[in-house]
């Protein structure tokens, strides 16, 4: 049987079209992570390209990236326009590094001791180290060497990258404009997030801004002890009562998906709700609010 460690046959590998990848490390912490960006063959509208940031980047890039180039390129049918993927990921060939406990966590849990299982759970609580990381090192770099739209910036996270996703949401709902949290770690630290929501709730009423959030999580995943679908279900229902305040939320069940299944059409849902023609954006909500 042939091997990726047999030599004799010289065979080119195969790329992501269009994709290039390199390390940075945090300023504050010294951390590594390995940046991935894929950029669409098609020259940037005047307003430049939306951008979608992908946390867990080893394990869902490629998915992004090609699922975008195909539907980008007919809107007309698809409903999804060109755009930037810049993938978060880690310097190792596996789909998830365990780096991943610390960045995406605002705090440690005092639920968990041990992953499933059995082993110690790895260091956690650097989510406000991460979020710096991106908005003063990560954006600044991707921004000046791609034309990118100010206004229509995604992030995407999934599971604790789902839970980094909506603590971004509460704390500093103005660094992006759309966010996608897909079956979100809501347990890991519920306390902690649901204070967060009070707060971006309370901050809403003096401040509204518009930003649209899709939760997502597969059918199965609600037999789950930690009860994380039924949480973003019931947190999407908290979030669409605050529509008048310019929160646009939207769940979806997948059905037949598990935890891990339900990546790949999670990614389908997102880029509609997020890359959608900008003539439907005019038409629907107007220009975005910044903060």
């Amino acid at each position: 049987m042939m091997t990726f460690e047999q030599n004799d046959i010289a065979r080119p590998k195969v790329e992501i079209p269009r994709s290039v990848q390199w390390t940075m490390r945090s300023r504050a912490e010294n951390r590594s992570y390995q940046i991935m960006v894929a950029a669409p063959a098609e020259d940037p509208p005047p307003s430049g390209f939306p951008v979608i940031y992908l946390l867990d980047a080893n394990s869902v890039f490629g998915t992004v990236v090609e699922a975008v180039r195909l539907q980008g390129g007919r809107p007309d049918k698809t409903g999804v326009v060109p755009a930037v993927v810049v993938g978060i990921g880690y310097p190792t060939e596996r789909p998830f590094s365990p780096d991943r406990y610390y960045d995406y966590t605002p705090e440690p849990t005092t639920e968990y001791l041990h992953k499933s299982d059995g082993t110690a759970l790895p260091e956690q609580g650097g989510a406000a180290a991460f979020l710096q990381f991106i908005e003063e090192e990560l954006k600044p770099q991707i921004e000046r060497e791609f034309k990118i739209d100010s206004d229509r910036q995604t992030i995407f996270g999934h599971s604790l990258g789902g839970l980094f996703v909506l603590h971004v949401l509460f704390t500093k709902p103005s660094a992006f404009q759309c966010f996608v949290a897909g079956s979100p770690s809501i347990h890991w630290n519920r306390q902690r997030l649901l204070r967060e929501e009070r707060q971006f709730a309370s901050r809403l009423e003096r401040e509204p801004l518009r930003v649209k959030v899709l939760l997502g999580a597969g059918e199965w995943e609600k037999h789950h002890i930690s009860r994380n679908s039924d949480s973003a279900r019931e947190l999407s229902e908290r979030l669409s009562a605050l529509s008048a305040y310019g929160v646009e939320a939207a769940f979806h069940e997948f059905e037949g998906e598990n935890h891990v299944s339900v990546l790949p059409v999670l990614i389908s849902r997102a880029l509609r709700f997020a890359l959608y023609p900008a003539h439907r954006e005019e038409r629907e909500c107007g220009p975005a609010q910044r903060q």
